[in-house]
């Protein structure tokens, strides 16, 4: 996130796009409606209608998959008018020309053929986005949850970078992460190919100053990231597999394989704090504490680093993860030191990270939550990214092109079935399932269709449908909605206590081959009503 919660406030423009906001990030959304109280005009590029549209300037209804068509075409549109801004373009971009050359192709004429959305709408939106300084652009899993999420964020780079909205208070590209610590546990190493502080494995330098700090010899190649690993699983290549605080079988797609996969592993550890779904497969279950049973930090989605003091002990056997960790870590025959607190861990971690290395716990216990980069401890942490100029020197423009979703509907699949959250239940539900209040608002999955949709099918609100794709079948009850395109429907991702009809067991095990993210937002099912 390049910019920071307090200032969405005050912007003028907000463009919303693969972000059901109000339902998957209440708290963030508290300061946009803010922001719209004040006169923030805004743009919500979303297949559906969600709360935010009724408050909105502009809905863009594009279809599911086309959002580089329509990015690029909005680009098109403010270089053809000449909206951007030459001057940091010029002193901070590079590769423009090639970029330039690519996304003269995307017109917005040709874009409507694509995505679904008037070509005066798609200039209405590029129109004011271009010309509102204060314009921030803010985007989560509807982006990133497809073969080609990597092209739509870059996509969106692009159009920040060419109008000069990078460096800008209230403005910026802004991904709302979909978890509580998911930046932090990123910013520490948490991913195939990183150190922490984001460094890679295969950057020498990065990689001595952990040799020296650890005393190993680190290996240069990259590790699996989890579609890659369960692949390894199925083919029987891996042989055992730790999880810890993620219930793969509500989480990943195509459950049915996943199963199937998980039957013939040797070993499985799951480290959790309630029983799961992939518990359930587990030879050794290590429970863990929760968050106020733990001290350490957390994370957020705009950068910054925040002290969890432990509130409580944890239960019965249950222990803090990094003491499980360590335990494990010695187990496997390395000395560790002897850690005594989290604080000891993070400063190890930090002397090493240049953008962590003016944080510790004693800095967070007196100043409050600190924003990286925060190189010293004199530094103040960085609220903005890329003020005075972009970190890595110039803007690296990118000629994107567009690339379809991997499964098309066809005849015997002729409806587009996409994911996404509610607002009472939290990713796996796991923890909100268990609380009345959550499941008294929400207390089934359902499937929304559109009223058309229904009515070819015969469907009626509140009857029992099944879905089907190639994967896999659930049966639901069915809301017709006017919230949805006719041809799309949506499921939550969420586990509602009952397996069989959870939605991963129809999505798609397709992911972006950058950052193995699979496709949950696209994949082709029918709809049949259940017999009487």
């Amino acid at each position: 996130m390049t910019n920071s919660i307090p200032e969405i406030e005050d912007c003028d423009l907000m463009m919303v796009i693969g972000s059901n906001t109000t339902e998957a990030h209440p708290v963030i959304a508290m300061a946009m409606k803010k922001a719209l109280h004040r006169g923030c005009k805004l743009i919500v590029a979303d297949p559906r209608a969600i709360w935010l549209t009724q408050m909105a300037d502009l809905h863009i209804q594009h279809e599911p998959g086309s959002d580089v068509w329509l990015v690029n075409a909005m680009t098109n549109v403010i270089l053809a008018e000449g909206l951007e801004d030459k001057t940091y373009i010029e002193q901070n971009c590079e590769q423009f020309e090639a970029f330039r050359d690519n996304v003269q192709r995307y017109t917005p004429e040709l874009a409507e053929k694509v995505t679904g959305v008037p070509a005066e709408q798609i200039r209405t939106a590029a129109r004011m986005y271009a010309t509102t300084k204060k314009a921030g652009i803010f985007y989560t899993l509807g982006i990133t949850e497809h073969t080609h999420g990597t092209d739509n964020v870059f996509a969106l780079a692009n159009l920040v970078a060419i109008t000069g909205h990078l460096g800008v208070r209230s403005a910026g590209l802004n991904p709302l992460r979909g978890q509580n610590n998911v930046q932090g546990a990123g910013d520490l190493g948490a991913h195939p190919d990183n150190l922490p502080g984001t460094q890679k494995v295969a950057d020498p330098v990065a990689r001595a100053r952990y040799e020296k700090a650890w005393g190993v010899n680190l290996t240069t190649e990259r590790g699996l990231n989890l579609t890659e690993i369960m692949t390894g699983v199925e083919h029987g290549t891996i042989k055992g597999m730790f999880c810890m605080g993620e219930d793969i079988l509500i989480s990943e797609p195509n459950a049915g394989q996943l199963e199937a996969a998980l039957n013939h592993i040797e070993f499985l550890v799951v480290q959790e704090i309630f029983p799961s779904e992939t518990m359930r497969f587990a030879h050794v279950v290590l429970p863990a504490g929760c968050f106020a049973e733990k001290d350490g930090t957390f994370t957020n989605t705009d950068r910054r680093v925040q002290r969890v003091r432990k509130g409580v002990e944890p239960p019965g056997q249950a222990r803090p993860d990094w003491e499980i960790l360590v335990d494990l870590i010695r187990a496997c025959g390395y000395p560790t030191p002897n850690y005594r607190t989290p604080a000891e861990i993070w400063d190890e971690m930090a002397v090493e990270s240049p953008r962590f290395m003016g944080i510790s716990h004693d800095r967070l216990d007196r100043d409050g939550g600190i924003q990286w980069p925060c190189p010293t401890e004199d530094h103040p942490g960085t609220p903005i990214l890329h003020i005075d100029k972009p970190m890595r020197g110039k803007v690296l423009l990118r000629a994107v092109e567009y690339r379809p979703p991997v499964e098309p509907t066809c005849n015997d699949y002729p409806l587009v079935l996409s994911t996404g959250r509610v607002l009472y239940h939290y990713n796996a539900a796991n923890q909100t399932v268990r609380e009345m209040g959550a499941v008294l608002k929400v207390p089934n999955n359902f499937l929304e269709i559109h009223r058309f949709d229904a009515k070819q099918l015969g469907v009626t609100n509140g009857e029992k449908v099944r879905v089907i794709s190639r994967r896999g079948a659930v049966e639901v009850e069915a809301m017709v909605s006017p919230r949805m395109k006719p041809g799309l429907v949506w499921m939550p991702l969420h586990n509602f206590g009952d397996p069989s009809n959870r939605v991963n067991l129809l999505t798609i095990d397709k992911v972006d081959e950058t950052t193995g993210t699979p496709e949950f937002k696209v994949c082709a099912v029918r709809v049949e009503r259940l017999a009487a």
